[in-house]
């Protein structure tokens, strides 16, 4: 039975890629009886039938997937901020960070609208690009009109799955149609108002490009953590697990406990005071959402 990757979803069909060609198929029935779905993304087992039908007859185990946009096996994001309009905010990169570290998903993050900084801007977002690299992150930052964008993404796609995510109206549109002309996804004006872009996009498909796949949806804007326990947090931020283990109480949550390393590298300085402070906020969402049943 031969194998392939679903590669796009759109009305029921899943287009299924192997050996240099797309199968258009369909699920199988079973699937819908157990709640199962086929993701973009998935590699699958199908029988032909026709000369370019199929049917999907089995779902590979997944490496990880999303919801928002449903898509499986991705290796890493790219995570799209803006300096300004809208303001780069800490708080929803860590939010994204956490998510993409709980599903082992390779965060990137790329900061746009460059050009738009002054000065002092400019002093504390390199402040901010120092700190996430010392905590381990790749950044890049983007200029509008910015010849080099291919050479600096490029190498970063290749052999990889990439998703990109971000806020709305920070220039994701914006950035796939510099890699992929081809697309020509419609960027939109920034509501000022709402402060929101006004991009949609219909369907999740992967597109290879730069020896690699990338998801030509701009589709998701945020993260929530309703997959989480309040256990699992601390090892989704890297500086803690770092030095998580000279804390005095196995199974620390970094929050009451004495003799807590966590806390310690905080006054120290090791650990960025606001980093922490997401930490607790994320820590209080996660103990206060409501059980599911």
């Amino acid at each position: 039975m031969p194998t392939g990757q679903i590669r796009k979803a759109l009305s029921g069909f899943y287009y299924v890629y192997d050996n240099d060609q797309l199968i258009q198929c369909r699920g199988r029935g079973v699937f819908r009886n157990r709640g199962e779905s086929p993701l973009v993304g998935d590699f699958v087992d199908y029988t032909v039938e026709g000369q370019n039908d199929g049917t999907i007859t089995v779902i590979h185990e997944r490496k990880n997937n999303l919801v928002r946009p449903p898509i499986a096996n991705i290796d890493q994001a790219i995570l799209v901020f803006s300096i300004k309009e809208p303001d780069f905010n800490t708080i929803l990169l860590d939010r994204f960070l956490v998510v993409l570290e709980s599903f082992q998903i390779e965060p990137i993050i790329c900061l746009t609208k460059s050009d738009l900084m002054d000065e002092p801007l400019e002093q504390k977002i390199q402040q901010y690009i120092k700190e996430y690299e010392q905590i381990g992150y790749t950044l890049l930052m983007t200029f509008k009109d910015d010849a080099d964008i291919d050479d600096k993404i490029a190498p970063l796609l290749k052999g990889k799955t990439t998703v990109l995510a971000g806020q709305s109206g920070v220039g994701k549109s914006t950035l796939l149609n510099t890699i992929l002309p081809s697309l020509n996804l419609k960027t939109g004006i920034i509501s000022e108002a709402l402060g929101r872009g006004k991009h949609t996009t219909r369907h999740v498909e992967l597109i290879a490009v730069c020896e690699g796949l990338l998801a030509d949806t701009p589709g998701f804007s945020s993260f929530e953590f309703d997959l989480m326990e309040k256990e699992e947090l601390s090892s989704c931020f890297p500086e803690f697990v770092e030095i998580q283990d000279e804390c005095k109480y196995r199974g620390c949550m970094h929050v009451k406990e004495p003799k807590c390393a966590v806390k310690d590298g905080v006054e120290s300085g090791k650990i960025k005071a606001y980093r922490y402070k997401h930490y607790i906020q994320f820590l209080d969402e996660i103990i206060d959402r409501k059980p599911r049943y």
